[in-house]
């Protein structure tokens, strides 16, 4: 995957099971007490959709065939919901992080967490890819990849790993790495808009940085707000989430 994602489809079948999803997606979220973040524009709607494991949901299966997938067990699919002129500031993030969000989409890399006091960026869930499905039809805040950047990262933290042992690479700190390469892909990569409709769907490599477009002027969305399920199955460690292709 040379530019880090892929859009797939229009396929009858990603949009039989977006179709399938939707009313149950409804239900969840607005079943749900999590509460919305960024000022009231963003529900995370994790491990929200009731998909079972071989992601089928509604009576529909998930159409591997028509992803380029081959079939593995997946969690439930995360629900991520965006409304009307996110982002907002909130109490819970700050000025800066505010306006990281605003500026450069929240840009990040799947499975990277902050942990402690300090905020060290660890690779605690090592997802094998990462795919999204469109429920319903919106031009609203599109998912936002940086094109090539998982090549750039994957260098940046294969250099920070060198030094310990692959057991461990799950505990060591790589903020300074990550932060470093993430300025030189703002600075190098093109950054690639993914608008998508039911049907379609995007399929990232599991080390494209990526984030979401604030809402535009003139963007349009259904009541219940433009909603993406994700899929993000895990790894069996972080030295196959750093060195397969």
């Amino acid at each position: 995957m040379v530019t880090g994602w892929h859009r797939l489809g229009p396929s009858a079948g990603i949009k039989a099971w977006a179709d399938a999803a939707l009313p149950l997606a409804q239900a969840a979220l607005a079943g749900t007490n999590d509460p919305l973040r960024c000022g009231g524009t963003w529900a995370v709607g994790l491990d929200l959709l009731p998909n079972d494991a071989t992601g089928r949901v509604g009576g529909v299966d998930l159409p591997w065939a028509d992803l380029g997938l081959a079939p593995e067990p997946l969690h439930q699919a995360q629900l991520s919901t965006i409304h009307p002129n996110y982002p907002q500031p909130s109490i819970e993030e700050s000025a800066t992080a505010y306006a990281f969000r605003l500026n450069r989409d929240a840009a990040h890399l799947d499975g990277l967490l902050p942990i402690g006091a300090d905020r060290h960026r660890m690779v605690k869930e090592p997802h094998a890819w990462i795919l999204g499905l469109p429920l319903n039809v919106s031009d609203a805040s599109p998912l936002v990849v940086w094109q090539g950047s998982h090549l750039i990262l994957q260098e940046a933290l294969r250099e920070a790993f060198a030094p310990y042992p692959p057991a461990t690479w799950g505990d060591v700190d790589v903020t300074q790495a990550y932060t470093a390469a993430r300025r030189r892909i703002f600075e190098t990569c093109p950054r690639i808009a993914l608008p998508v409709r039911p049907g379609e769907a995007t399929l990232l490599h599991r080390l494209t940085l990526h984030g979401v477009a604030p809402w535009a002027a003139g963007a349009t969305a259904p009541p219940e707000g433009r909603i993406i399920a994700y899929f993000r199955p895990l790894m069996g460690s972080v030295q196959d989430w750093l060195l397969l292709p």
